[in-house]
């Protein structure tokens, strides 16, 4: 199964190690240190068209990847609960 992110861009969802909200975990300097290697090491991708609201955190055999999407953490939670995902 996949799960659309935004922007034509969707992951498997046996990838995907977590969905987390960008307002509150950024807060954490713990996270935004995370980001910021992601960024360095090219692992980020940009799906956004609007202000980031979420990050999603997926980790595959060839690379970990880290999505920044404009969509809510609630909207994904309820495209995974309708597709059976979660």
């Amino acid at each position: 199964m996949y799960l659309h992110l935004g922007s034509d861009t969707s992951v498997k969802t046996s990838d995907i190690v977590g969905i987390f909200d960008m307002d509150n975990t950024t807060v954490s300097a713990k996270t935004r240190s995370f980001l910021k290697r992601a960024q360095k090491r090219g692992e980020i991708l940009d799906v956004t068209e609007d202000l980031p609201k979420s990050f999603i955190v997926a980790q595959t055999a060839a690379k970990d990847r880290i999505y920044i999407s404009s969509l809510a953490t609630r909207t994904l939670l309820k495209r995974a609960k309708s597709e059976n995902i979660i």
